[in-house]
């Protein structure tokens, strides 16, 4: 997949493109098939398949105070694209001075640069000064250039909205089943191992204590997770704590994964961890000693858990 960033009015000419456009954060299933169905018309007229983005997201520049904690890095969500069988993505860089272009002025460079024959995007989607616009414009802009303009809902499977903000409240409840479900896949963190305080190892349960690069994360508690590391091959059961490690009057918020059986060494090196399932909340011990034999039973739960679901 090629990536481009650039500015709008700096971007090269392509196309012509079948093109989807939105901010997909999380990249989840409705994203999923908003994208899937863009590159399924893109593969049956002939054509490239594009996405386009933008980076940061727009509340970092337009309403700091009501930001979002992303689900994604960038990375992520371009891996997402790819996989959903996009061609080209181009992340425009989010501005202040691009927030305030009306939206005739970004429609012109984007049908300049990508020459769409369709756009597909979310019926809710806005864009442009003060939201001004929205999929009605976008049909009346396309009906004058010749390019289809396709709306889809973004429905749950459960019938409900489907949308990044519900999944961000899921995970901050720690349903981490739930929002796997409106995600289309597990959420996961990624990053590098970092040297923790060593508490586990001292417990006899070690942790890769992950430097996470994502801004959203489950709530507080022990979870059952999936491990993938380039030091071994395929997922691997992980029992994932997130929190400040109450028993010892933690004050920083950690996130620290026990993978049962592993002995090597994993400082520096990058690591993915995909929430399953939620074991239980964060408590504090009376003893260390009580806090030893839970951790046992937390192990126990999540081999169970994890042998249960074939894994």
């Amino acid at each position: 997949m090629d990536v481009w960033h650039h500015p709008l009015a700096e971007a090269p000419q392509d196309g012509p493109c079948v093109v989807t456009l939105g901010n997909f954060d999380g990249v989840h299933a409705g994203h999923k098939a908003v994208l899937q169905e863009a590159a399924r018309r893109a593969r049956s007229r002939g054509v490239r398949a594009a996405v386009v983005t933008f980076d940061p997201h727009p509340l970092v520049v337009v309403g700091p105070e009501r930001k979002p904690r992303l689900l994604m890095t960038l990375a992520q969500r371009l891996a997402a694209f790819e996989a959903c069988g996009m061609d080209l993505a181009w992340v425009i860089p989010f501005s202040r001075a691009f927030s305030e272009l009306e939206p005739a002025e970004f429609l012109a460079p984007f049908g300049r640069a990508l020459r769409p024959l369709e756009l597909h995007v979310g019926t809710a989607f806005c864009f442009g000064r003060d939201r001004h616009g929205d999929l009605g414009a976008l049909q009346t802009w396309g009906q004058a250039l010749g390019c289809e303009v396709f709306g889809h809902a973004l429905r749950a499977s459960d019938g409900g909205h489907l949308s990044s903000t519900r999944i961000r409240n899921a995970l901050s409840e720690g349903f981490v089943d739930e929002a796997a479900t409106l995600l289309g896949h597990p959420f996961e963190l990624t990053g590098l191992v970092v040297e923790g305080d060593r508490r586990g190892r001292h417990l006899g349960f070690p942790t890769a204590n992950l430097q996470w690069e994502q801004e959203q994360l489950p709530a507080g508690g022990v979870y059952v997770t999936e491990a993938h590391s380039t030091h071994w091959e395929g997922p691997r059961l992980g029992l994932t704590n997130v929190g400040e490690k109450p028993t010892f009057e933690g004050r920083r918020l950690t996130v620290e994964t026990h993978l049962p059986g592993f002995e090597g060494d994993l400082y520096g090196s990058r690591l993915s961890i995909a929430f399953l399932h939620r074991i239980r909340g964060e408590a504090r011990f009376p003893s260390v000693e009580a806090l030893r034999d839970q951790i046992a039973k937390d192990v126990a739960t999540g081999q169970a858990w994890w042998e249960s679901k074939g894994a």
